[in-house]
């Protein structure tokens, strides 16, 4: 049986898992009277919340007499480290482009690596059944993309199909036939994608994805380089400095079969497959026959832009919502998901019970502190910050972004001045269709903490934004900050009606009556600059007189309903987001009234 193995990658929604469906219907993957779920390599939870693919996944189809390996990858530039690895599995990819929005960033970031690879794209124009869709001018962006990033004549000479993955066909022309459905795609996978590269020697594969099975222990999906390998064989790890890090017997060997994973009884060379037995081996490690010393060299990964404080929860509501508390459980979680997490960057800090850790993006991170929390664990987290480098002169150097922004020609003047404020350049503006125009600028990823709630609310929730790491340049010097206070609570205990009503023309509150909350817990923002301390549990004072209209009934206005992403990126430095299975509460670093003036003093005569 001939093998194939190719990744689909595209920027987020342009319809890679979607079309991997439909590859899987109509491959006969499925049953006639299967019942599966939409989006079925969207396997985890915040995957199905959010519609976003986070984790890269493996499956696998069989076409006549040739199987075909695929890989689903992320689209959000944060979960790049996960495409990154992959790119080492696959011998060509598949590009998969909106025939109305064209290339965008995270097309750009994954094409560029699959190009420096010699990887030879197919362009799969999705979506030209859209009213707004520009097929032609599309196409051409993509060719001036690989132009630019520098693509080989061979790999300039791409082949193109258009179609529509979530109505299930493919063609050689936009006004094709629809009735082949998407075998075309399938014909030209086997034409194009060359067969998989096999070296000479004995067993030798890197590991490329981690995870946790309860029944089997560690699993490590890899590609093999060479050689065959069988259950019960002895193999050993090689880290990539070439030392041994454990030898171990091989207990199962898996390979996806449709969207099941089945156990084989002999992996051979070019074969995409997920190993059993190991305790301590780990993405980028080199999976070894005993007499092999020399390990494979792993892709560099672009390093981590943005870095957070994660600590033991101290708030006087510690440990009543969840049952991890401590600061060793939260070590271990974090150490779990560095192993298998190649983009994160976990360091002891200097604090007492705290962590930092280093990811590419917002959120990376906000995903890693969901999930914790899905599982039981209670801790507070710090505002994010950027990672600063030093050049060879000293010099400070901060991570730049290329942001995207598509917005309505009305609202773009807005756009210009909000992120000139934040010292980004406009590199340029030009239309998209539409009355609508496309502005791309060289931002620090500083400014850009927290402006997308700010770009939505500006643009009445019509601006489309992408962000891509860009490069790391000299520092662009001071960008303000949040303009507001905040509400402080004064004492601990379950919010009163009457006292939030009383404290509305304050500023918008962010808790509801009967909440608990505790002193030095962010109750509402200010509508001024400083911060105010307020008590939010005087009731009203009872007295003998009943007079109509006396009692009316307390009217509330409803609150912000600040969700993980907007808390992190809405706080101050000297500000905690405290987060529980149960509730995300805002709070000051310092709960002490006197301490926060001490240190407030101090900072200001610094």
């Amino acid at each position: 049986m001939t093998l194939r193995n190719i990744a689909i990658i595209a920027h987020v929604d342009h319809g890679k898992t979607t079309l991997v469906d439909k590859l899987l219907q109509q491959s006969g993957s499925f049953r006639d009277n299967q019942r599966v779920a939409e989006r079925v390599m969207d396997s985890n939870d915040i995957e199905k919340e959010r519609g976003i693919t986070i984790l890269a996944k493996a499956t696998s189809i069989t076409w006549h007499d040739a199987r075909i390996n695929i890989v689903d990858t992320p689209g959000h530039a944060d979960f790049g480290g996960e495409v990154e690895r992959i790119l080492n599995m696959v011998d060509g990819v598949i590009v998969l482009v909106d025939a109305a929005e064209g290339p965008m960033p995270q097309t750009k970031f994954v094409v560029g690596k699959a190009l420096k690879l010699g990887l030879r794209p197919i362009v799969a124009i999705n979506k030209v059944d859209k009213a707004d869709a520009r097929v032609q001018e599309v196409v051409n962006e993509v060719f001036d993309l690989f132009a630019a990033l520098d693509a080989t004549d061979e790999q300039l000479d791409f082949p193109i199909l258009y179609g529509s993955g979530k109505n299930g066909w493919m063609s050689l022309s936009p006004d094709g036939s629809h009735e082949e459905g998407m075998a075309p795609l399938f014909e030209l996978v086997l034409k194009h994608v060359p067969e998989p590269r096999v070296e000479e020697g004995p067993f030798r594969m890197i590991g490329t994805l981690l995870e946790s099975n309860p029944y089997l222990g560690r699993l490590i999906t890899g590609r093999i380089t060479s050689g065959n390998v069988k259950p019960n064989q002895m193999l050993k790890v090689l880290s990539q400095d070439g030392s041994t890090v454990e030898s171990f017997r091989v207990s199962k060997i898996m390979a996806f079969r449709g969207i099941e994973r089945q156990p084989i009884e002999e992996g051979v060379a070019g074969d995409i497959v997920a190993i059993a037995g190991m305790t301590k081996g780990t993405v980028a490690d080199t999976f070894v026959d005993p007499a092999v010393t020399e390990p494979i060299k792993a892709q560099p990964i672009d390093p981590p832009t943005v870095s957070m404080t994660f600590m033991v929860n101290d708030s006087p509501l510690a440990g009543t919502e969840g049952d991890k508390v401590t600061s060793r459980m939260i070590r271990d979680r974090l150490l779990k998901e560095a192993e298998g997490n190649v983009a994160l960057k976990i360091e002891e800090s200097s604090e007492k019970d705290s962590f930092i850790v280093s990811g590419r993006g917002e959120l990376l991170l906000a995903i890693l502190i969901e999930n914790m929390r899905r599982e039981g664990y209670e801790l507070a987290v710090s505002r994010p910050r950027v990672v600063f480098q030093k050049d060879v002169s000293g010099q400070t150097l901060e991570p730049i972004e290329e942001v995207i922004i598509d917005v309505d020609e009305e609202h773009s003047g807005v756009v210009v001045q909000k992120m000139s404020e934040r010292k980004a350049d406009l590199v340029e503006l030009r239309s998209s269709g539409g009355d609508r125009q496309r502005l791309v600028f060289h931002a620090p990823t500083r400014g850009l903490i927290g402006y997308q709630g700010e770009l939505l609310t500006d643009t009445r929730g019509t601006a489309i934004m992408n962000r891509l790491f860009h490069a790391y340049a000299p520092h662009k010097g001071e960008i303000p900050g949040r303009r507001n206070g905040v509400l402080i609570s004064t004492d601990q205990g379950e919010a009163v009606a009457f006292a939030l009503w009383n404290l509305e023309d304050r500023g918008p509150m962010m808790i509801e009556p009967g909440w608990k909350v505790y002193g030095g817990m962010i109750v509402g923002e200010h509508t001024r600059d400083n911060d105010l301390e307020v008590n939010v549990l005087k009731g009203k004072k009872l007295s003998n007189v009943r007079a109509a209209g006396k009692d009316e009934a307390v009217r509330l206005t409803p609150p912000i309903r600040m969700t993980l992403e907007r808390s992190l990126s809405w706080i101050s430095d000297d500000e905690l987001v405290e987060v529980t299975p149960k509730s995300i509460r805002l709070r000051k670093a310092m709960l002490d009234p006197i301490e926060r003036k001490r240190a407030d003093r101090s900072s200001k005569t610094a």
